[in-house]
């Protein structure tokens, strides 16, 4: 049986508590068949690395822990095979925008939870019933896709760390922050208004800080409507009537 190429993966390596300065460290593995980034780093840490720092939960694309920059482009590590890369060497980087934990180890979901208090992502019903035996309010199907689309989001991160906005403006709530909101906004169930959804993103840190450069839309592993939602809530928040939401 031949053997596989040798690939060699050059990782950004830096803990906060322990390290001065970050430093690239190269590892070298034998390509297997069907190997992915996570595998990949899993061996690493098996066989030769037991200190390498880097987040996986689901290992199918669904828990959107494993994010990082491969060779420049944010991704999630589970669904990016290593055969895909005619250069067999790799960089791998932490996702930038977010706290360093350590290595390739960010810390997306305080960013999340944050962005989830101030943006107040949860539904705000019309009706204020708090029997929590009553049967959930229905929605038509046709809005249900829409809403449920939506909520595909994983929460990976990808889209902040491939934003420019976000990068320059700390305050920014990115993609994810506006995406989310939407899919409230979409939601017939929400008592708010669109004069509720401007006092929250008609300003530069909403959607009118997007310069649209499609860097979300481009890195988001769900393939998920960015710009579309973006557009729908500018829209909104500028008093335009939206005839087909």
């Amino acid at each position: 049986m031949a053997k596989g190429r040798i690939v060699t993966f050059k990782i950004f390596r830096f803990d906060p508590q322990v390290d001065d300065k970050p430093r690239m460290v190269s590892y070298q593995l034998e390509e297997a068949p069907g190997m992915t980034v996570f595998i990949a780093l899993n061996k690493i840490r098996a066989e030769q690395d037991p200190s390498l720092q880097f987040d996986f939960v689901c290992r199918a694309g669904i828990c959107g822990s494993c994010a990082m920059v491969i060779n420049g482009l944010p991704t999630l590590a589970c669904r990016t095979l290593t055969s895909k890369f005619e250069n067999p060497e790799l960089t791998l980087m932490p996702l930038p925008g977010f706290e360093l934990i350590g290595d390739l180890s960010v810390n997306t979901g305080k960013f999340m939870r944050e962005l989830a208090e101030r943006l107040a992502l949860y539904l705000h019903p019309k009706n204020e019933d708090d029997n929590i035996h009553a049967v959930e309010q229905r929605i038509e199907p046709e809005e249900a896709e829409k809403v449920y689309e939506l909520d595909r989001c994983v929460e990976c991160g990808c889209c902040v760390s491939a934003c420019a906005t976000k990068q320059m403006r700390e305050t920014f709530v990115g993609a994810v922050g506006m995406m989310k909101l939407s899919r409230f906004a979409l939601d017939s169930r929400d008592a708010r208004d669109d004069d509720d959804f401007y006092h929250v993103l008609g300003n530069q840190d909403g959607v009118f800080g997007c310069m649209s450069l499609l860097g979300c839309q481009d890195t988001c592993p769900k393939d998920l409507p960015h710009m579309e939602q973006i557009a729908y809530m500018r829209r909104k928040v500028a008093g335009i009537p939206i005839f087909n939401k």
